[in-house]
């Protein structure tokens, strides 16, 4: 089966957000799966188009998996960072390799369009596979309090080390809600 990674989503919406909505149902319940399909529609519909990367990967005319990225700004810091949430892979495609090259493919896209930083609130074993690292929330502020703070990652797309950010964070308007943090 040929894979083939995009940078396009447009003509996929529906199939993002089933495809979000039936993996997290399937991991972590049917509630969480409902939050997470609405939270991607509302991100594919209300994000303005700079501040949203959508990566998937297809076979033949078949979603594998999708990462959706938005920007994530700061009051006082001009760095360019953009927050992967939320990310799957269809539970009959995991463990084959797929989100690691989704990931490394989006990754280098960010970089090649002047990303900073790219950050995520997800597994610390899984995203560190790609270079995300645990960061402290005096260096990078959440939008939000976090319900396990060991999950704040990022990855310097710069190859410097990243130093505290000035300012709050601002997420994506879909995304702004504390039920998501």
């Amino acid at each position: 089966m040929a894979v083939i990674i995009l940078d396009e989503w447009k003509a996929h919406e529906e199939e993002i957000q089933m495809l979000l909505e039936a993996t997290f149902a399937a991991s972590e319940g049917l509630e969480e799966g409902q939050l997470i399909g609405t939270l991607a529609r509302n991100l594919l519909a209300t994000t303005p188009e700079d501040d949203i990367r959508v990566f998937t990967i297809v076979a033949e005319t078949r979603l594998l998996a999708c990462s959706i990225f938005t920007r994530l700004s700061f009051t006082q810091d001009a760095r360019c960072a953009f927050l992967l949430s939320p990310m799957a892979v269809s539970t009959k495609e995991q463990g084959k390799g797929l989100g690691k090259a989704l990931l490394n493919h989006a990754l280098d896209a960010l970089k090649r369009s002047h990303v900073d930083l790219a950050v995520t609130y997800g597994d610390p074993a899984y995203y560190g596979q790609v270079g995300f690292m645990p960061v402290a929330h005096a260096v990078l502020p959440a939008p939000f309090e976090l319900q396990q703070p060991e999950g704040w990652l990022a990855r310097s797309l710069t190859g410097l080390a990243i130093s505290p950010v000035s300012g709050k964070s601002i997420c994506a308007a879909a995304l702004n809600d504390a039920s998501y943090w």
